[in-house]
């Protein structure tokens, strides 16, 4: 089992302090920011306006992401607490950040850059969907070191180890706060066992499976929105399983938002898929 161990935090000065997880997303944004762009380039795409694209749509991510966060996982808190809302650095969604990213692109092409055809729309956006498994996975590292997504006890050998108890009162926080406290084993017993790291898991899946897929499929030209199409085909089925592992998100008929939210891409990359077979039928 892999040992548990806090999120590694640096004081700087009086209330500052900073956190291996902003550090690690604010990595992945630039390491992702910066491939996109040498990408934009080798694709004869205007690299200008792909960085004002990319502008848009990391802050409407971020943003939407955590109201989607807050709304449909913790919507209770939200009527308690309405300033939850202001938070944005708290309580993010990654299909929240999906949505809010497909917005800031909506805004983009609407008001700034409305002569850019079809086509070549989906080129910009084939750029971005390559890019993302490789910035995704390091944010999925972000996840790992603070522990953020932690799942059920488990006896999985990648869990994480639940031996020390640091690792015990962390994961009996989550239970207690899921009113679930009474499933936990004895310490004894607990201590032998493990807690899903549902980051770390992403993070695996992304790093040992689609980021080399990527590489492999990219050693030859493809059609646009290629990319595009198979990010969310591959990476949703997996995302749609991990979710079952939640302890106490919130849920609609069985299914946590994040599931619907899954779906709702599935089908979206599927329609896309159709159109596209039909505009090269017609051509």
């Amino acid at each position: 089992m892999i040992p548990y161990f806090p999120q590694p935090e640096y004081h700087l000065f009086g209330p500052v302090t900073v956190h291996a997880f902003g550090a690690i997303v604010a990595l992945s944004v630039i390491v992702g920011w910066r491939m996109a762009v040498a990408r934009s380039r080798t694709k004869g795409l205007d690299p200008e306006l792909f960085q004002d694209l990319l502008l848009y749509m990391v802050l409407s991510g971020f943003v939407v992401a955590h109201l989607y966060s807050v709304l449909a996982y913790f919507p209770r808190e939200a009527m308690e607490d309405p300033l939850l809302l202001l938070k944005i650095w708290e309580n993010i969604s990654s299909f929240g950040g999906f949505a809010g990213g497909i917005l800031g692109l909506w805004l983009f092409f609407r008001f700034k850059a409305r002569d850019v055809d079809a086509a070549a729309r989906l080129r910009y956006l084939d750029v971005i969907a390559y890019v993302f498994p490789f910035a995704w996975a390091i944010g999925r590292m972000a996840c790992t070191v603070a522990h953020d997504h932690p799942g059920t006890v488990t006896t999985f050998p990648l869990g994480i180890s639940l031996k020390s108890p640091g690792a015990q009162a962390y994961i009996a926080s989550f239970y207690l706060e899921a009113g679930r406290l009474a499933e936990l084993p004895p310490p004894a017993e607990l201590a032998k066992m493990a807690f899903h790291d549902l980051g770390w898991y992403e993070f695996l899946y992304m790093s040992c499976l689609m980021v080399p897929a990527f590489l492999v499929l990219d050693r030859k030209p493809r059609p646009p929105a290629f990319f595009l199409i198979a990010f969310p085909l591959l990476y949703v089925p997996a995302r749609f399983f991990l979710d079952f592992l939640r302890i106490g998100d919130a849920r609609y008929f069985g299914l946590t938002p994040g599931q619907y939210a899954g779906i709702a891409v599935s089908l979206a990359a599927v329609f896309l898929m159709v159109r596209i077979a039909r505009w090269k039928a017609k051509e």
